[in-house]
């Protein structure tokens, strides 16, 4: 006899608790469900009575996921993946599209590696719906956790939040201070670390992959803070910015290589090699990849391999 699934459980239940545990509010939660916040409550409840144990706590004015939460959360995450694959799967069946393929990539990779990749798999006409989002890493990685996204490719994640997930490296980069091509500090009269701080500097958010690699460089170099320091993950502003004012960006290579190919921007002369980390695929362990997805992350590789050769 096969273990019975306590009926009482309901789509409902695991939607609204996996929304619940990802915009960490009730209130937030019951806006993109589209339902009232006594309903979010009450259904959280009901699942709370089910499970036999309380799967959010208070926190100050918010709350957060509990222990027992945090476990449930990995496995209502891949029964609502699977349950979306399912449906895909239908859908596709009776539409005649490729099954959707959702994928989260980093700035590192958003300019270089991911529209050659894309362009060689529109190559294999496989009919696939492709979604690509770009984000700060906790996000995707968050998004990737609960099924809204099938991969990310960027920077290998911090241990503690690679619970689940599986890595495959493809290239290791590092960080560069970008300026404009005609930028004081390029003139080599003045030491760059000792005249940082008279600048605007771009810093990636706390949030980042790459924030303790650059606060750990800067520390080694004598920089303890900055005094016109402006926290962005736009390369948007990041790109204008950079380029209209005397500002330096520390930010990965990946995302302003082209820029720098192009004459646009400059690396200042500094050696940060040791700000250098792994670039690659991250994926749920739990999750099978479907042809599509297969066939997108070997033209990820190929670019990745095309860019790792340039160097």
């Amino acid at each position: 006899m096969f273990p019975m699934i306590d009926a009482r459980i309901k789509f409902r239940h695991l939607q609204t608790f996996v929304e619940v545990a990802r915009q960490k509010s009730v209130v937030k939660a019951a806006d993109l469900l589209n339902v009232t916040q006594p309903a979010v409550t009450k259904t959280i409840r009901e699942l709370e009575e089910v499970l036999g144990v309380s799967v959010f706590e208070r926190d100050g004015r918010g709350i957060k996921i509990t222990r027992y939460g945090e476990v449930f959360l990995r496995h209502a995450g891949a029964a609502l993946t699977a349950l979306r694959q399912g449906l895909d799967s239908v859908s596709q069946e009776r539409s005649g599209d490729g099954p959707p393929i959702r994928v989260g990539a980093l700035p590192t990779v958003s300019t270089r590696i991911m529209p050659r990749a894309i362009a060689l798999f529109l190559e294999e006409k496989t009919g696939a719906r492709l979604k690509i989002v770009t984000g700060e890493n906790a996000v995707l990685l968050e998004q990737l956790r609960v099924g809204d996204l099938d991969l990310v490719v960027g920077r290998l994640a911090a241990p503690d939040r690679m619970t689940g997930f599986s890595f495959e490296h493809l290239y290791s980069e590092q960080v560069v201070f970008a300026v404009r091509a005609d930028h004081p500090l390029l003139s080599g009269k003045q030491s760059v670390f000792a005249h940082l701080g008279n600048y605007p500097v771009l810093m990636p958010t706390r949030a980042s992959i790459i924030r303790p690699f650059v606060e750990r460089f800067l520390i080694a170099n004598g920089i303890a803070g900055l005094p016109n320091q402006i926290e962005t993950v736009s390369d948007s502003f990041g790109r204008a910015f950079v380029r209209s004012s005397d500002a330096i960006w520390i930010i990965s290579n990946g995302v302003v290589a082209t820029d720098i190919d192009d004459g646009l921007l400059t690396a200042l002369p500094i050696d940060t090699s040791e700000t250098k980390g792994p670039v690659g695929l991250t994926m749920r362990t739990d999750a099978i990849p479907s042809l599509p997805l297969s066939i997108l992350m070997q033209t990820i590789r190929e670019a990745a391999e095309a860019v790792a050769a340039k160097g």
